[in-house]
């Protein structure tokens, strides 16, 4: 389990996707600055009332962790100072305003350095419903990646994935049913009509899908594979999964015409 920071100047939306990355993650508490400084009833923002605060911030992600759970705080942590005794796990920064509401945080303020940093969001990447929850998948697909371990018995999904979709969900959920963890390898193919997007492209899609299952999946860019070889009994098997009826019938052709034909792709 890891502590995560998400900073930012205030109003740069680190409580719309702390919460939203809590809820993706599951096993998760949130503690926001606000409340706890209320809870304290401390609104000192002297360079010792700040410290004060991350100290708290700092118990209370700390008390998580020992639970066997993701400590959230959502903090401006305005220093680098204060943000290296935070000695978070995972640091999102959300660069996404150039000012705040408060003169004295702007001028305070330091951007994160790269030091156990996670991802920083821009004003580009922010603002909308769907994007909110792209990032927070995407993210908690990225703290939980450590779970995954290669040494243990895992099984294998190969294909092309264009797009990925309930079918793939469906075999996905029986492939992991046998093992616990799924490596999941995409074909990068040539840029064609029935191939019209990039394999990086692809595995980013299977990790937004499958983000409640983060920790237990990994997506493997391969190379276009078109012949499994192997030898004698070598300790694996190559299985083919029969999917219910109205599984089976799911057409990555016809999804591709649909998108087309709603101007998607």
């Amino acid at each position: 389990m890891k502590r995560i920071l998400i900073c930012g100047l205030p109003g740069s939306g680190k409580t719309t996707l702390a919460k939203k990355l809590v809820e993706v993650l599951g096993d998760a508490d949130l503690y926001n600055a606000d409340e706890v400084r209320e809870k304290f009833n401390d609104w000192d923002f002297t360079a010792e009332g700040r410290e004060r605060q991350m100290k708290r911030m700092q118990d209370y992600t700390r008390k998580s962790v020992a639970k066997n759970r993701y400590g959230v705080a959502d903090f401006v942590c305005p220093t680098n100072v204060l943000q290296d005794e935070f000695k978070p796990d995972y640091t999102i920064f959300m660069n996404t305003i150039k000012e705040g509401r408060y003169e004295d945080t702007n001028k305070l303020f330091e951007h994160p350095d790269a030091t156990n940093f996670g991802v920083t969001l821009t004003a580009d990447e922010w603002w909308t419903e769907e994007r909110i929850d792209m990032w927070a998948r995407l993210i908690a697909v990225d703290i939980k990646d450590s779970q995954f371990q290669s040494k243990l018995p895992t099984t294998q999904m190969l294909g092309r994935f264009q797009p990925f979709h309930l079918g793939h969900r469906a075999l996905f959920e029986k492939a992991l049913a046998k093992h616990g963890q799924v490596a999941i390898m995409v074909r990068d193919m040539p840029k064609t009509d029935d191939n019209p997007w990039d394999v990086l492209d692809i595995c980013r899609n299977i990790e937004l899908e499958l983000a409640e299952f983060a920790g237990k999946f990994r997506t493997f860019p391969v190379p276009n594979i078109m012949n499994i070889t192997y030898g004698r009994g070598v300790g694996y098997k190559i299985e083919e999964e029969v999917l219910d009826a109205d599984i089976q019938e799911i057409s990555g052709t016809k999804i591709r015409q649909e998108l087309r034909d709603e101007g998607k792709i």
